[in-house]
């Protein structure tokens, strides 16, 4: 009966409007958790990549463990991918002198490769067709590079490119709006689509985590880190609690 259900459906959740919605929040959570752990606690990028690291294995282990679509487990793993990418990335750009601009680049090539490797193994990049612990593994791997270029992608644009982070918060959702058009408007791959939406969102939430928490004088709002972190938390598992989400329905796809 397990196999046959997770022949039938993914486990991972539908991509309606909750789940983008979700999806903002964790990647907003991660920027501020990140830096909660990394310089609030003032335990660096290194120590906190390290522990994030360990979370976001643990947490991979436990859902590709599961049976079935499981929410809770599914938007902690997202939360794991999201902060880890937030202290590598800074660890990459500023503890070693990468760059945003160069971090982003690796980040991005990183990416692709992650993306063709996938399609040309399992032949399908689609959510809908991560139902085996392969294609799991290289769904969360993939996610985790995106989480990584979206942060240096975000900090980036907000701090190296000038764009400050309302600007930038302004810059991303425009592009988010773009990728909606082509999806109704044009024939383009849906799963290109959303993977380019799902890759937009992290800077999204960088910019967005930023200006919560960065000091009055960099253009933020100077909130704690942990209040931040913590209504983001009840935020999300609210929002999980009251709007259900259902399980992709299996399918190939491309």
């Amino acid at each position: 009966m397990d196999t046959e259900i997770k022949k039938a459906f993914a486990k991972v959740p539908e991509a309606t409007l909750v789940f983008w919605i979700l999806k903002v929040a964790a990647t907003t959570l991660g920027e501020t958790g990140g830096d909660a752990v990394s310089m609030s606690m003032n335990l660096g990028y290194l120590v906190g990549t390290a522990i994030f690291a360990v979370l976001f294995l643990v947490f991979v282990a436990l859902q590709i463990r599961a049976k079935r679509f499981r929410p809770y487990l599914y938007w902690l793993t997202i939360i794991a991918t999201t902060t880890v990418g937030t202290t590598l990335a800074d660890f990459a750009d500023r503890s070693l002198g990468i760059g945003y601009a160069g971090g982003s680049t690796i980040l991005l090539i990183l990416l692709l490769a992650s993306l063709i490797v996938w399609y040309r193994t399992m032949g399908s990049i689609s959510i809908h067709s991560v139902n085996s612990d392969k294609s799991e593994m290289f769904y969360w791997v993939t996610i985790m590079f995106s989480q990584t270029l979206g942060t240096a992608l975000g900090d980036w644009t907000a701090d190296s490119a000038g764009f400050g982070y309302g600007k930038a918060a302004v810059l991303f959702c425009s592009l988010l709006l773009v990728v909606l058009a082509l999806n109704y408007a044009t024939k383009i791959s849906k799963f290109i689509l959303f993977w380019a939406a799902f890759i937009l969102t992290r800077p999204l939430g960088a910019v967005v985590g930023d200006f919560l928490d960065k000091p009055l004088d960099h253009g933020g709002l100077n909130l704690s880190r942990y209040t931040a972190t913590a209504v983001l938390v009840g935020f999300i598992a609210l929002g999980i609690l009251i709007f259900p989400q259902k399980a992709a329905a299996s399918g190939s796809g491309h």
